[in-house]
This record gives structure tokens, C-alpha cells and sequence, in this order.
């Protein structure tokens, strides 16, 4: 997995590429939860995204739930089809903001 992160306005926009799982999703909470910590906006790029499992979705879970507390929004974007199709098994489709584009969230 290859995470980047962008600026755009008072977003922060972290671009996620390869495979989400458990020998990866350490660093992405790491990433989120940093970011979660300033208190910033966060977009999640998951349109390069191959694969995600329970672990990878825990950390967007716990980094949504923060947004949350810090008043702050956190939307993911650009959703691949493998990850869709697991956000749309556990109904966190629902749960989650969602757009189509990363720039559709940073307007």
C-alpha cells in the first residue's frame, strides 16, 4: 500500500493506493488519526485501491467517529469497486460520507 497525502484549501486529501490490510493499515491509521488530531478536514482517495480488509476498514471507522467528536468532516472519495463492494456487505455505504470525485469532497 502507498499512502500520499495533499493539501487543498483546509482539506487535507490522503490518496491511498495497492492493498489495504492488515500489514498495512497501521500506517493508514497512523496517517488518519494524525490528521484527526490537527483537526482537519480529510478526504480519502480510494479509487487506487485493490483490495481492503476488516482492518483497513477499521481505521476509516475509527477515523470517521473522531471527525465526528472534532466537529470536522471526513469524506471518502473516488471509491474502487473492491472497496465498494465491502463498504456495501457491512452497510457502512450508508455510514460514510461517499462521493463520486475527490474534488466533488473538496468544494
Amino acid at each position: 500500500m502507498k499512502i500520499e497525502t495533499q493539501d487543498s484549501g483546509s482539506t487535507k486529501v490522503v490518496v491511498l493506493s495497492g492493498d489495504v490490510d492488515l500489514g498495512h493499515s497501521p500506517a493508514l491509521r497512523k496517517t488518519l488519526m494524525e490528521l484527526m488530531f490537527e483537526q482537519r478536514n480529510v478526504v480519502v482517495d480510494l479509487s487506487a485501491v485493490t483490495y481492503i480488509d476488516s482492518s483497513g476498514i477499521a481505521g476509516l471507522v475509527e477515523a470517521y467517529q473522531m471527525s465526528r467528536r472534532n466537529g470536522t468532516r471526513f469524506t471518502l472519495a473516488a471509491i474502487a469497486d473492491p472497496v465498494r463492494r465491502v463498504l456495501q456487505l457491512a452497510r457502512l455505504d450508508r455510514v460514510f460520507s461517499i462521493v463520486e470525485t475527490v474534488a466533488d469532497a473538496v468544494k
